[in-house]
C-alpha cells in the first residue's frame, strides 16, 4: 500500500529557527552601523561648533570608516548565510512534492 510523504517538522523548525537568528543578526549589525553613523554625526556637530579639533576629527574619521567597513563585511556574511539557509529550506520543501497516486477498484497504484 502506498504512503504519502511526510515532512520532518523538527528539522524544518530548526532551519526556520536558524533563519530567524540570521535575520536578527542582520538587524543587530544594521543597528550597530546606524549607531556608529549617529556618533560620527555628533562629532561633526562638535567640530562645527569648535569644540573638537581637526586632528581629532581626522582620527575619528579613520576609526569610523574602519568600523563601518567591518560592519559591512559582517552584513554581507550574514546575507550569504541567510541565502544558504533559505536554500536548504527550499530544497527540503521541494523534496515534499506530492507523488501522483491513483486509486481504482483494484487498489492504489
Amino acid at each position: 500500500m502506498p504512503t504519502e510523504k511526510t515532512m520532518n517538522e523538527s528539522d524544518y523548525a530548526k532551519i526556520v529557527k536558524e533563519l530567524t537568528a540570521c535575520g536578527e543578526l542582520i538587524r543587530t549589525h544594521q543597528d550597530e552601523k546606524q549607531a556608529a553613523l549617529d556618533q560620527f554625526d555628533k562629532e561633526m556637530e562638535r567640530f562645527k561648533a569648535g569644540k573638537l579639533s581637526q586632528k581629532a576629527l581626522a582620527s575619528s574619521v579613520k576609526k569610523v570608516n574602519n568600523e563601518l567597513s567591518k560592519l559591512d563585511r559582517a552584513l554581507r556574511n550574514d546575507i550569504r548565510r541567510v541565502a544558504s539557509v533559505s536554500s536548504r529550506a527550499r530544497s527540503m520543501a521541494t523534496r515534499q512534492a506530492p507523488r501522483h497516486i491513483r486509486v481504482s477498484m483494484k487498489g492504489a497504484a
